[in-house]
């Protein structure tokens, strides 16, 4: 008995010392910056200097129009780009499951692959291609289908859709392979008993599809959310950091160029990042609560 419980304690011990390089990293680089930002969102802290500010963060972001233009950016591309990618993922992941028979995994890698493109990479071909000169104006002035050149990167409404369609591009293959596995996992007896009884396609995909899908589209919901609310690389190299005139200015790269570029103020940017948080986390229970519900019925 002696001997199996120094046996149990000897692998207990190596088990913590297995575990233990990933808890220091842990700690280094997640816990004590969460901590941290405790102390710094109630500081003005510019490196040397460091002000005991209260809450004063907090109201200066209450005044901040740029914050909150930034903070209405994200609203705009999460309203319009969430719901049309996840639209075109749905689409593409029936048509691939039921309507393609030949090459189906070609085209899913076709899909697919825009999302494991640089981003940096990606969003300089997107502005190679949307320059008032670039190939996209060329194809239709060539057309006769524009009078003028549109300014996909230098108009305020043009530069927002600029984004959206990047966003599209890049994100629609990465959730039509949840959808796949979500359709994939769907019982084909269903559907065989749906046609006996009479159902149509369409009836069939509205009343067994979608609501064994609820799962999958709350979960690509929830992450598409987070993500837009996170949103940094598409208007920081497409836009050139959030132009023209702030336009697609986004809350992520705002409290980016605060923090590091223009005032060097980490308290200020840490008070707006915890705003962001709680925004991504209202949207998510509020998603949970919708989607959840609905999937449970």
């Amino acid at each position: 008995m002696n001997k199996k419980g120094s046996y149990y304690r000897y692998l207990n011990r190596f088990g913590w010392f297995c575990v233990a390089p990933a808890m220091v990293f842990y700690s280094l680089f997640m816990l004590y910056p969460i901590l941290s930002s405790l102390y710094y969102v109630t500081r003005r802290w510019r490196g040397m200097s460091n002000t005991f500010v209260g809450l004063g963060n907090f109201a200066r972001m209450a005044r901040d129009q740029i914050f909150q233009q930034a903070i209405g950016h994200n609203f705009a591309f999460m309203f319009v780009q969430i719901p049309l990618m996840v639209f075109l993922a749905l689409i593409l992941a029936v048509i691939l499951n039921q309507g393609i028979r030949r090459m189906r995994g070609t085209f899913r890698v076709i899909f697919f692959l825009p999302c494991v493109t640089s981003l940096v990479a990606y969003s300089v071909l997107f502005r190679i291609l949307l320059q008032n000169n670039g190939l996209l104006n060329n194809i239709m002035l060539n057309a006769h289908l524009l009078a003028e050149p549109i300014g996909w990167l230098n108009d305020p409404f043009w530069a927002k859709v600029t984004i959206i369609l990047a966003l599209t591009w890049r994100w629609t293959g990465y959730n039509m392979v949840f959808f796949l596995v979500g359709l994939q996992s769907i019982d084909t007896e269903i559907y065989e008993a749906a046609e006996v009884d009479g159902a149509s396609k369409r009836r069939q995909f509205f009343r067994i599809t979608l609501p064994l899908l609820l799962p999958v589209i709350l979960f690509s919901a929830v992450t598409s959310t987070n993500g837009t609310m996170q949103l940094f690389d598409e208007p920081n190299i497409l836009t050139n950091q959030g132009n023209p005139a702030n336009a697609t200015m986004t809350a992520a790269l705002y409290i980016y160029r605060q923090a590091f570029v223009v005032n060097s103020d980490f308290g200020y940017a840490t008070a707006m990042s915890y705003v962001v948080v709680l925004i991504s986390g209202i949207f998510a229970f509020v998603q949970m609560r919708l989607l959840g519900d609905r999937g449970e019925k």
